[in-house]
């Protein structure tokens, strides 16, 4: 959904297709914990400035209307199973008889091509698939998943970049053309350095947790400190500026409030903890020792004592009220909010994914409901009748 949304947001006419009775993607949180499809918010926030209709692909009925919408489309965005769409004769081969220039993307778990190409994923299988996950949480327990869905913003986000690209090429050549998404493969996007670092020292690299790793050496720094309510990350490292000037300002502070031992205050941060030399239990102790200090303040404290009086490499590690209070994403007018007549209330949203000086991003149209635009786009685009549809949506096409 996110790849029609990034179009959508970008002034792009995005019909979302639905089966009858709604989408699998209405889940939830759902807006005040009422558990109804309508109110989904995931919805939402990924169907926003899109107009929706409900149709049945699995009827005859329904894939002549999906083709008569395609002869209308430039770009074709799906997520079925691999082979799923050239099953019912809507592939991307059948299409290009009804629209020859047509760009048109699918997303699947493993791509429409190889061994795996009709395997069924989850979230969780598609990131483990891609090696990610083996990178996510502490080293002393199993991995630890995303808690929010990944797979299918990485890979929608490719389809989107992807789409773009070929109707770019079409612009020039006339061509359409296929863009076949492997959610494994988007997700290994993220997981490109870890692959380097066995290809350039040797290395393979596994989840370390909350620390920064050093691959020559296996030390892990602890950058990650428990505060009175919640985390902060400090850069408490070593070797060479601007880390140096940092951690020996954050040792000084903690020296004027009675926090800092004599070896701490001794220890040459240019030369003892420089990455090539440290060992671990040097990273362990003075990591114990920053957290006794941080847990005796808040994060406003440190983010304003520390990173701004004193100049010490700190960020608060925001929650979701903090970044809904943040001053940043205000003075930015990052939030907005969309007016939900059928509920009564104006939702507040993420705003735009980019600011464009001369064509600002707008939210037109909230997420729409269970076929709400069906008389539209079948009566008022496609020709047919209130008779039609009362018929269609007998037969249970839409």
């Amino acid at each position: 959904m996110l790849g029609g949304k990034l179009f959508a947001d970008a002034g792009g006419d995005v019909i979302q297709i639905e089966p009858p009775g709604g989408s699998a993607s209405r889940i939830p949180p759902y807006y005040k914990n009422i558990q109804d499809p309508e109110k989904s918010l995931f919805w939402f926030v990924y169907n926003t400035n899109k107009r929706g209709i409900t149709l049945n692909l699995q009827k005859p009925e329904g894939r002549e209307l999906l083709k008569k919408l395609a002869a209308k489309a430039d770009i074709i965005l799906e997520s079925s199973v691999a082979g799923y769409m050239d099953s019912i004769k809507l592939g991307y081969s059948d299409i290009c008889k009804i629209k020859p220039d047509i760009i048109y993307a699918s997303i699947s778990p493993f791509g429409q091509t190889g061994p795996k190409s009709h395997f069924l994923a989850s979230d969780l299988t598609s990131v483990a698939s891609s090696g990610f996950l083996n990178a996510c949480g502490d080293p002393d327990r199993a991995p630890v998943w995303i808690g929010f869905p990944q797979s299918g913003q990485y890979a929608g986000a490719e389809a989107a970049i992807g789409a773009m690209t070929a109707y770019w090429h079409r612009l020039n050549t006339g061509e359409g053309q296929f863009v076949d998404v492997s959610m494994q493969e988007s997700n290994m996007s993220a997981n490109m350095n870890t692959l380097q670092m066995w290809d350039v020292n040797k290395v393979e690299f596994n989840r370390v947790g909350a620390v920064s790793y050093v691959a020559a050496t296996n030390v892990k720094q602890p950058i990650y400190f428990k505060c009175q309510d919640g985390f902060v990350m400090i850069l408490a490292l070593g070797g060479n500026p601007p880390y140096v000037p940092s951690s020996t300002k954050l040792v000084q502070w903690m020296e004027e409030e009675g926090m800092a031992p004599d070896w701490l205050k001794n220890l040459n941060w240019e030369v003892d903890y420089n990455a090539a030399v440290l060992k671990q239990e040097l990273a362990d102790k003075v990591g114990k020792a920053i957290e006794a200090f941080t847990l005796t303040k808040t994060k406003t404290q440190l983010y304003n004592e520390g990173a701004f009086e004193r100049q010490i490499l700190i960020a608060g590690v925001s929650n979701t009220k903090d970044i809904t209070e943040d001053i940043q994403l205000k003075s930015r007018n990052f939030w907005t909010t969309i007016t939900h007549p059928e509920l009564g209330a104006d939702v507040p949203y993420c705003g735009p994914f980019a600011p464009f000086s001369e064509s600002p991003i707008e939210f037109k149209r909230r997420a729409p409901l269970i076929g709400e635009h069906n008389q539209e786009i079948y009566i008022g685009e496609l020709g047919l009748t209130k008779a039609d549809l009362t018929t269609l949506k007998d037969k249970g096409v839409i």
